[in-house]
C-alpha cells in the first residue's frame, strides 16, 4: 500500500493516536471511508456514461430549425 512497510505503518498509527486520539480515531476513519466509496461511486457512475451514452433524444433538446421545419 504506496509502497509503506509494516514499521512505517505502524509509526503512522502511533502518531494518529497521540494527535487525534484514541475516541476520535474511529470517526475518522469512517468518514474517511464514507468519503473514499462516494468517489468509487461517482468515478463508476461517471464511467457508466461515458461507456454507454443513452440512445434516446428528449424533442426538447432539438434545434429550434429542426422544430420549426416540422
Amino acid at each position: 500500500m504506496f509502497g509503506l512497510g509494516a514499521g512505517e505503518l505502524a509509526i503512522i498509527g502511533v502518531a494518529a493516536l497521540i494527535f487525534i486520539g484514541p475516541k476520535k480515531l474511529p470517526e475518522l476513519a469512517r468518514g474517511l471511508g464514507k468519503g473514499i466509496r462516494e468517489f468509487q461511486k461517482a468515478k463508476d457512475d461517471i464511467k457508466d456514461q461515458i461507456d454507454n451514452p443513452p440512445e434516446d433524444i428528449d424533442a426538447t433538446n432539438q434545434s429550434p430549425e429542426k422544430s420549426s421545419k416540422i
